[in-house]
């Protein structure tokens, strides 16, 4: 009985170093690519250095600066406020520092890693360490992604609206990365919706796909895709139980997500004026951040890090100096991902060892 348990703790440790191993790796890339990114940016600008972004911030506008700061904390803290939201109408209320936890491990493995969704697994640690049940965590992230995703497109649809001339004003290529997002979330957050009503149905025309591809040789390993198929439809079927008749956990979560996206979305915005920007080009800068939200976010690199840049600098440039344009979009990004990332990676770490300690 001993060996059998060793055993398992052995298997245990196996798999949670090679977790460890990987999310390590995929840091390192990251932070790679952001000094690469960040050293780019610098070189095209032929005006602007470091010690000169330094003087354009202490020089600029401390109350707009400060907005800015505030928001992109407030990102953070309203995706732990989401997840607290729907956890307290299906009777497990949590406090904030629990909803903080699982915000800040969201973020930063999300970013560390290529998928959108590379943060849920931690999320979901913390959640499980909470006392939550494994059911419960499943359903209450797969519900936040569907919300997440759909107040993406909602918010892209609403920069189209209050700007119409905001999609134009990019390059062809930038066009088509918005377009392609668009298109990709638009029918990921339709399949979300389907799966909710008829999860055994797509699922079972799925899984006869990937075996006929199999079958003709076109793709291995069937056994894990159908299995991971499987756990997803099992997540999506506890998600729609969770909801069953309950509209305003749809709402308040939807609501929350979208308020989440809003506040990170106006940064740039925020920027742009603590540095002399119009008041009256604030909608535009906004509108144009949706739509790089959307061109970045079905690219399966670490926080989109690279093409986020790019699309900004490309969309910024064309309604503001090119000086200016650089500046809103560094300090933006740094802000809105260096910054944050940072403190939710040291605010993931000390709320794991706490919890341990604990424990």
């Amino acid at each position: 009985m001993s060996e059998i348990k060793d055993n398992k703790h052995n298997n245990y440790n196996e798999k949670d170093c090679s977790a460890a191993n990987k999310n390590l790796i995929w840091t390192v890339i990251s932070i790679i690519l952001a000094v690469f990114t960040i050293r780019f940016v610098l070189l095209q600008s032929e005006d602007l250095s470091v010690n000169e972004l330094m003087e354009i911030i202490r020089t600029s506008d401390k109350l707009f600066l400060m907005f800015g700061i505030a928001a992109s904390v407030m990102y953070v803290w309203f995706e732990g406020v989401a997840i607290r939201s729907v956890l307290k109408k299906i009777g497990y209320p949590r406090g904030p520092f629990n909803g903080l936890l699982y915000s800040t491990a969201d973020v930063y493995f999300s970013a560390v890693t290529p998928s959108a969704t590379g943060g849920q697994p931690a999320t979901a640690f913390f959640m499980l360490r909470d006392g939550i049940p494994a059911e419960m965590t499943a359903a209450v992230l797969v519900l936040n992604l569907m919300m997440y995703t759909a107040s993406i497109v909602v918010l892209g649809v609403f920069a189209i609206v209050i700007c119409p001339g905001a999609f134009k004003e990019f390059s062809t290529f930038s066009k088509l990365l918005i377009a392609i997002g668009f298109i990709a979330l638009s029918l990921l957050s339709v399949a979300f919706f389907c799966l909710l009503k008829k999860g055994n149905v797509i699922v079972n025309q799925i899984s006869r796909f990937i075996i006929l591809l199999h079958n003709k040789k076109m793709i291995r390993e069937t056994k894990r895709k159908l299995l991971r198929l499987k756990k997803a439809a099992n997540d999506y079927r506890l998600c729609s139980e969770m909801i069953s008749g309950r509209k305003k956990i749809l709402l308040s979560s939807f609501l929350w997500n979208l308020l989440q996206r809003a506040v990170q979305l106006m940064v740039p915005m925020l920027i742009y004026c603590s540095l002399g920007g119009e008041k009256n080009g604030m909608a535009i800068v906004f509108s144009k951040q949706c739509l790089v939200t959307i061109g970045y976010n079905f690219v399966p690199v670490p926080g989109g890090i690279g093409i986020s840049d790019y699309l900004m600098l490309d969309g910024f440039s064309r309604i503001m100096s090119e000086q200016m344009a650089y500046s809103v979009e560094l300090i933006s990004r740094g802000i809105t991902f260096y910054f944050c990332v940072l403190i939710s990676g040291l605010i993931t770490l000390a709320g794991y060892f706490i919890g341990r300690n604990k424990n």
